[in-house]
């Protein structure tokens, strides 16, 4: 008497298998863009000059960490979250969205503070530093704040190799445990 191997099981769980291994691999290629997408930005904080505020994706992409002026036409949204002062002070930045003079909105951080409070600011010129999401941070601390920490290109996380292992490793379990079924489905049809 033969041992048949069940078909459909066996598709569903090659499938699952090969996903998870073109996942993996998908994870090693985002690491290399990603360590691209560092060195640029760390290229683009080492230039002096300005640019104008990005207006699509892939402006933002080439221009993060560059510096720039906008004008904070008015302001809405004031809120505050966890920041770093520039003197490595743990507190929250003050930030607010901004319209620029066209109206598109973009996020500001403002300043260093140790109150949680959303500080009170009207708008005006902001020289700051384009970070991750498009938003600005100040160089130069506004509404009375303390100095941000500048955006620094190496707190860009660059996990993507430990991702990819980790696909593998879901892929090399799961095949372990089709492995163990099979065997364990071929000794019971023995012992019948």
């Amino acid at each position: 008497m033969t041992r048949r191997i069940p078909i459909i099981p066996t598709i569903m769980v090659a499938g699952a298998i090969a996903v998870m291994i073109a996942l993996g691999l998908w994870q090693l290629g985002r690491m290399d863009e990603k360590a691209a997408l560092i060195a640029q930005a760390e290229q683009n904080l080492r230039m002096s000059s300005e640019v104008a505020y990005p207006r699509t994706e892939a402006e933002l992409e080439q221009r993060l960490y560059r510096r720039t002026t906008i004008f904070c036409a008015t302001v809405s949204g004031a809120t505050t979250m966890a920041g770093t002062s520039a003197r490595g002070e743990k507190g929250v930045a003050q930030r607010v969205t901004c319209a620029l003079e066209d109206g598109m909105p973009v996020k500001v951080d403002l300043g260093y503070s140790r109150n949680p409070q959303p500080v009170a600011w009207n708008g005006g010129e902001v020289r700051g530093t384009i970070a991750p999401g498009g938003r600005v941070v100040a160089a130069e601390p506004v509404a009375d704040l303390e100095g941000l920490a500048p955006p620094d290109p190496r707190d860009l996380p660059n996990n993507h190799l430990a991702y990819a292992g980790q696909w593998f490793f879901f892929a090399l379990t799961a095949l372990v445990i089709y492995l163990l079924a099979l065997r364990r489905r071929a000794t019971r049809t023995r012992d019948d």
